[in-house]
């Protein structure tokens, strides 16, 4: 099969200051300036991002999905996920970007991809009101303030664990509606977390909901409970979810054909796909492919 075009940036290919090398930050004016033969365009990363606008306009593509910047928005992108903005000139914010190792080494019992706002399934956009947002910007500002200090500074490394910790309670303290803080849901959403892992690894293969929860050693009843109750999604949603939004990514930015993409998922006869995309996206995959260049 053809190679694919979608670009995946690592950190490695930001600039840094210093020797940091697990995590990114800086104000956006400056990042989109530094950055901006690359990153405007359609594109992946293996790292964990969250930007914080504070002022200009535009919108942020996300998975085929469009959201409006507006000043005190927030936005949170998983490994894996395609995006790309359109932005006005006078755009400007924080933005900063951390490997998962960054995190997750540094706490016990916490893990960056457990947070509900970096579940792929959920919404990427997180709207503050002005008392969080200007605590979320006075973090922002102490994290690009604190990763632009000489490395030798003391505890260093330290300090920007904690800080972005800091900016994440802030998030979850928003994100999370009251109905579900409860020690239940918080387990509930740890193990979609980890379904959602499985179903991004295997979705290619194991298409159906008992085999995930084998993986998981859970029953599909209660599988599927969970997934409802955290995402008011069924498990059978969720796989089918993945297969489509990676068809799509296939469509528009590899060289695949429509034939090829089908074998890829996993389906050797290409009009069932077809049929399956279409009950979906409402539209074939060419259609889809056409009506999006168009756009």
């Amino acid at each position: 099969m053809k190679s694919k075009l979608l670009p995946i940036y690592n950190i490695e290919d930001f600039r840094f200051i210093g020797n940091e090398r697990e995590l990114y930050a800086n104000t956006f004016s400056a990042h989109i300036k530094q950055h901006d033969t690359f990153v405007l365009a359609p594109h992946r990363h293996n790292f964990y991002l969250c930007v914080f606008f504070t002022q200009g306009s535009g919108v942020h593509e996300i998975d085929f999905d469009t959201y409006d910047i507006v000043p005190g928005t927030v936005f949170t992108i998983s490994p894996g996920q395609v995006h790309n903005w359109k932005l006005s000139e006078d755009v400007d914010g924080y933005i900063f970007f951390h490997t998962g190792e960054f995190f997750n080494i540094n706490y016990a019992f916490e893990r960056v991809e457990h947070f509900p706002f970096f579940l792929l399934d959920n919404s990427p956009v997180i709207i503050l009101n002005n008392i969080v947002a200007a605590k979320v910007e006075a973090l922002s500002q102490e994290i690009v303030a604190e990763y632009k200090k000489n490395d030798e500074e003391l505890y260093r490394p330290q300090k920007l664990y904690k800080l972005v910790n800091l900016v994440y309670i802030e998030l979850i303290r928003v994100y999370i509606p009251v109905h579900i803080r409860v020690e239940q849901n918080h387990n509930y959403l740890a193990k979609v977390r980890k379904l959602e892992e499985l179903i991004d690894a295997s979705f290619r293969t194991a298409k159906l909901p008992r085999q995930y929860a084998e993986m998981m050693n859970i029953s599909d009843k209660h599988l599927n409970r969970m997934s409802k109750e955290t995402l008011n999604k069924t498990v059978s949603d969720l796989i089918f979810d993945r297969i489509i939004l990676e068809a799509k990514r296939l469509l528009l930015f590899s060289k695949y054909s429509v034939s090829e993409i089908s074998s890829e998922l996993g389906y050797l006869d290409n009009s069932y796909f077809s049929r399956l995309f279409k009950k979906k996206t409402g539209a074939t995959p060419l259609e889809f492919l056409n009506k999006y260049r168009k756009d």
